[in-house]
């Protein structure tokens, strides 16, 4: 499921009267300068809640480009649909000196589907604008008015939400009756907003100004968690038709239930006796609903459908049931309508999807939170989780798309908040073990098992449908090396809540020991070697490692018959701090050389003091994964 109001909200926006600018761009101060690529000269928000089924969203923005790479930050794009319509577009461009060079209006945007690439069926649609400008820098002012028919989706501000953009002037205004209800959060804004009100209207700003560029650093939190953002929701609200009010998770639930879902699962009598006759004989709910899944996955495919009351209310179970597809929403509406049949409990849940974990805010309930949906069935002892659109994932598996947040679940007693299984660092595991042959002339030939498991179980997934020929060229990008050839491939999975996929592969790799004269050059780690990340001077933001991992690899390498018998061993490594572990050995038996390697990597907030300990672990990792064997030849 994915939420086109989003899109819409980017760039809703305004004509607040404030003093014409000077566009010169010398004018802008050299600390406004530092590390920007784009600094946003002023910007005016101002949202009036005029009805509850009519916001006007107007904008007025000039920003400045200082290089080609601020250009995106000054490319224009305006989602709409049927719920919203642009009323006006207008704006000018100037060159450095601040010399109008161009204006443009509506007619100057591309039209198009705000297809997503996976979409098949959408009603939102997007103009776009991107100024044709090659000398730098420019500037860009334009002001845009747009009228919204609901009120459940309010614009939210984040003057600050891009990296190596300065801001000189924004603000944010909020205007409705007075006796109008809302929600509103605030985060890191000093300060309170300026207040005013009369019979008719009051009246809400928040301001920032001269705000430096930031830099982006590497492991750093979700930005939502420390920028500037201020958040309303109106309790009454009209969307789509649709009208009702909500001060928290539990009644939004409610509604959703309600509303949007409750009328939308029955099924066919012919589909419900299909459920009975296929569970029967079976006494554990959990092997019923394993059963169930096994025939949504045979019978369903997934597609993104973005239509109806804005991709909120999924298709009936019915029209899934005639069709074999639909969205995250109508799979997911269908698989709990299955589980009805049969007399299993299961909760329909919204969740932030994607490999960075993002939880709901519990403390601050709306609609705008969330990009898909997941099932939960609340077994005795037993809660289990379900990915619906996914035809291969295994039966009670979420993957690291969506592991460890918390969710949203819409049930018949309103909305309750739960939170998903983590992949802890303990499971997420990659062992090798791989025995290589190295020939006198530096080639090396070999075999190698993999087994994946937890948030590493689906680093093959994309691989394993392919044709063995794209097989064995994705595995070649996979593990980068000079001159390799996969000569074999084979792929087996134990789809358990637990999963494992197990990759076994044949391959050689010429010239991979080098010679120089009477020297064989030989790197240890042949596939696992840990990239470095990026030193930082005078690091701001905590250090934030998204998900723990457990990687073991063994490695046996045949030596050649022509090695002198004397042989340097490397010395036994091991690093241990609160980031992680990494242990290294190597030993000899014979013409058998065997490599051991393991990192463990924690996750975690640190804080931002300790990135100089991080970096360092990391790099030393890399060097250690590196290191060479100079084996002399007779």
């Amino acid at each position: 499921m994915k939420y086109i109001i989003a899109l819409v909200s980017l760039l809703l926006l305004p004509r607040p009267g404030f003093t014409q600018l000077n566009f010169d761009a010398d004018l802008i101060s050299p600390q406004l300068r530092n590390r920007a690529n784009a600094c946003i000269r002023n910007e005016a928000i101002t949202v009036d809640m005029i009805a509850d089924d009519h916001v006007t969203y107007l904008q007025k923005k000039t920003i400045t480009v200082f290089n080609q790479n601020g250009d995106d930050n000054a490319r224009i794009a305006i989602g709409y649909d049927k719920n919203n319509a642009i009323k006006s577009i207008k704006g000018e461009i100037y060159n450095a000196g601040g010399i109008l060079i161009r204006k443009f209006n509506q007619n100057d945007f591309s039209d198009m589907s705000a297809v997503d690439g996976f979409s098949l069926f959408t009603d939102s649609r997007l103009k776009l604008f991107t100024p044709s400008v090659n000398q730098y820098p420019y500037t860009i002012s334009y002001d845009v008015e747009i009228r919204n028919k609901q009120n459940l989706i309010i614009h939210d501000w984040m003057p600050t939400a891009q990296h190596n953009v300065s801001v000189e002037k924004s603000s944010y205004t909020f205007i409705s009756k007075p006796a109008d209800q809302v929600r509103i959060k605030t985060q890191n804004y000093p300060g309170k907003p300026i207040e005013s009100a009369d019979e008719k209207h009051k009246k809400l700003c928040w301001s920032i100004s001269n705000h430096f560029a930031t830099k982006s650093e590497p492991f750093s939190p979700d930005p939502e968690n420390y920028l500037t953002k201020v958040q309303i929701a109106p309790r009454q609200f009209y969307y789509y038709g649709h009208k009702g009010n909500y001060n928290n998770w539990q009644d939004l639930g409610q509604w959703i239930y309600d509303d949007l879902l409750k009328e939308r699962t029955v099924l066919p009598a012919a589909t419900v006796q299909m459920v009975k006759d296929l569970v029967k004989g079976e006494n554990n709910d959990k092997e019923k609903a394993r059963k169930i899944y096994r025939f949504l996955q045979e019978k369903t495919r997934y597609i993104s459908v973005q239509i109806g009351i804005g991709g909120f209310q999924p298709v009936a179970a019915s029209e899934v049931d005639r069709l074999g597809y639909g969205d995250c929403k109508a799979l997911v509406n269908y698989m709990q309508s299955l589980l009805k049949a049969a007399d299993i409990e299961s909760y329909y849940c919204v969740v932030q999807a994607g490999s960075v974990k993002k939880s709901v805010d519990p403390d601050y309930a709306s609609m705008t939170q969330g990009n898909h949906i997941i099932l939960c069935m609340p077994l005795k002892g037993d809660t289990t989780w379900l990915e619906c659109t996914n035809q291969k994932i295994p039966f009670g598996f979420l993957s690291d798309f969506t592991d460890d947040r918390t969710v949203f679940a819409c049930t018949p007693t309103g909305g309750k908040l739960m939170h998903t299984p983590k992949l802890t660092t303990q499971h997420n595991l990659q062992i090798r073990k791989a025995m290589l042959t190295v020939n006198p002339d530096g080639d090396v030939t070999g075999k190698m098992n993999t087994i994946f498991s937890g948030g590493q179980y689906d680093n093959r997934e994309s691989i394993t449908d392919k044709p063995l020929s794209e097989q064995y060229k994705l595995l070649r990008a996979v593990y980068n090396i000079d001159n390799i050839n996969i000569e074999g491939v084979l792929f087996t999975e134990k789809k358990e809540s637990n999963p494992q996929l197990t990759e076994d592969v044949q391959f050689s790799i010429r010239s991979y020991a080098p010679l120089n004269g009477r020297k064989m050059y030989l790197q240890l780690n042949a596939f696992n070697v840990q990239p470095t990340v990026q030193e930082l001077r005078n690091r701001t933001l905590p250090v934030y490692i998204n998900r723990g991992f457990t990687d073991e690899d063994t490695l046996e390498f045949n030596l050649p018959d022509n090695l002198k018998p004397e042989l340097v061993l490397v010395e036994d490594k091991h690093f241990n701090n609160p980031f992680g572990e990494y242990l290294l050995k190597v030993s000899k038996d014979g013409s058998k050389l065997t490599y051991f390697r393991k990192l463990v990597l924690h996750d975690g907030t640190f804080p931002a003091e300790k990135y100089a300990d991080f970096s360092k672990f990391i790099n030393d990792v890399h060097m250690a994964d590196r290191l060479k064997l100079v084996l002399s030849l007779k």
